[in-house]
Formats: structure tokens, sequence, C-alpha cells
């Protein structure tokens, strides 16, 4: 799977489904902490989870810092798994792809040309979606994207996959953007860019698997959607914006996220690069639910 065919979705919105779209799901801060979709969580599992994600308690830094926030993350992910609670659909596949795909190269001193950069830009980007659990657990305000993933794992009636889906477009459209500016990323960083975000694509197939067994949700639709741009047609009723949008993405996700990463570095194209981020994942999560919608995912 390459995930450089993302892009269809950056335009969809706007050339084809602007009148369609839904609104976006919110919810208020501190309520039902303890309940989502699944079996409720008990007081000591929330604040576990509150705890487990501190990133204010993390020590040390580079790969030592980076391994514990993963194991941080996997035992969150234990919890809300044990539970089907819905916040999980997410940590499942992003838990897959640290442990299986992430963290093996992170691990092998030969992988990268720089690998204070390396450990830096996977640490930036799992600490944000460890900083919205937090939120998400402590009643405090969570980022956008991530306010709209985890308003849906209250929404029982929408299909599990699509919610997951959200928790992919904030990590993948938003946060990857940031963590690239975060952790200084240079032009000379690029190959060693590619070879992690090609390493969390190719563990889609084990995404979609364990989201199916854990939580009976089949991803692998929305998945191909989301990055093969799939289903176009669904959504505008022609094979036109298919062929137009399936154009576009030459350019490639990868590439797009990377440079607007280096945009949000730059004190006068970061406002713009951040509304033309916000724009993403709104244009992103609107075709992956009327996609959802038209097709019974």
């Amino acid at each position: 799977m390459n995930s450089s065919r993302f892009t269809p979705l950056a335009i969809a919105l706007g050339i084809s489904i602007t009148l369609l779209s839904p609104g976006f799901a919110t919810a208020e801060p501190g309520e039902n902490l303890s309940v989502a979709c699944g079996t409720p969580l008990t007081p000591g599992d929330v604040a576990k989870i509150a705890d487990l994600s501190d990133v204010t308690t993390l020590r040390g830094e580079g790969l030592e810092r980076l391994e514990t926030a993963v194991e941080r993350h996997h035992q969150i992910t234990t919890i809300l798994v044990s539970h089907h609670d819905w916040r999980g659909l997410f940590s499942i596949g992003l838990d897959a792809v640290e442990h299986d795909a992430v963290m093996p190269l992170q691990r092998d001193p030969a992988s990268f040309a720089d690998r204070q950069w390396a450990h830096s830009v996977s640490y930036e980007l799992l600490r944000r979606y460890l900083v919205n659990i937090h939120a998400e657990f402590t009643g405090a305000p969570t980022d956008p994207a991530w306010s709209n993933y985890f308003a849906l794992t209250h929404q029982c009636g929408v299909s599990p996959a699509r919610v997951a889906m959200a928790g992919y477009n904030a990590h993948l459209t938003v946060d990857l953007a940031h963590a690239v500016e975060a952790s200084g990323t240079q032009p000379v960083d690029v190959p060693d860019y590619y070879k992690i975000v090609d390493s969390i694509a190719v563990k889609g197939g084990s995404i979609v698997t364990e989201t199916k067994t854990e939580y009976n949700a089949d991803l692998g639709p929305l998945w191909r959607f989301y990055f093969l741009g799939e289903g176009l047609d669904k959504l505008a009723g022609t094979s036109e914006p298919s062929q137009l949008l399936l154009r576009a993405a030459d350019s490639g996700y990868n590439t797009i996220t990377l440079a607007n990463g280096f945009a949000l570095q730059n004190p006068q194209t970061r406002a713009g690069t951040e509304q033309e981020i916000d724009s993403l994942w709104r244009t992103t999560d609107a075709a992956l639910g009327i996609l959802s919608q038209v097709g019974g995912l």
C-alpha cells in the first residue's frame, strides 16, 4: 500500500461534496470520562489512562523517551481494548504500527542518517496523541480533529470503522505535519521521513485485521478510500471527479504533509498553513463520513 495516494481526499469536498457535508461531531469537555461505546471503564482505569498519558512526567530524551512513550501508549491501548471502548479504535492500529514497524526501525542504528531527528519526529507524533488522550480523560479541551474523533466514539450508531478513520485522519493530516515542524526537520532529513511514513503505510493490512478482530469493524473500505481514493464515484455520482482527483494524487499525501511541516517553521507562512491543515482534515472527515453513510460501512 502506498500512503501517497491520500491526496484525492484533500480536494474531494471542495469539488464534489460541499453541499453534502455533515456537521462535525462535538462533545463537551469533562463529560462521561468513563463511558464511550463499549463497556464502562472503572474509575481506576480512567485515572490510570490519565496518568499514563501525562507527557510532563516523561523523562530522558531520544530513543529512551520514545520507548517509554510507546510503552505507555501500549498500556493505554490494552485498557481500552479490554473494554472494547471505542476510544481504542485508533489506538489499536497505532500500537500495532509502533511495535511492528516504527520501533524496529528506531532501534536499528543503521536505519537513519540522523537517529536523533528520527527519534524526535516519532516522539512528537506520538506525544500529540498522548496529550489529547490526557485531555480526554481529565476533562480538558482537545484539539479540534481529536475532539471530532473522541465525540464520535460516543456515537454508537456510527460505523466504528468510520470512527477509527477519524483518528487516522487527525494523526496523519494534523499531527504529522506538526511533528515535522516541532522536530526541526530539514531537507537533509527527507529520506528518513519517507522511511518512517512508509513503514506506517505498509502496516495497513495488520491494522485492518486487528481492528476487525478486536472491534468487529471492517476498516478496509474506508482505509482504501483514504489512501487510494476508491469510492469517490459514490460521493459524486459520476466518474469525472474521481479521474480529476486521482490525477491530483500524483503530488502525494506524504509530500503535502511534509511541505506543511516545513511551512509551519516559517513565521510568514505558519498562519496560512494552519488554516490549510484545518481545512484538509475537515474535508477528509466529511468525505469519510459521507462514504460511510452511502456505503453502509
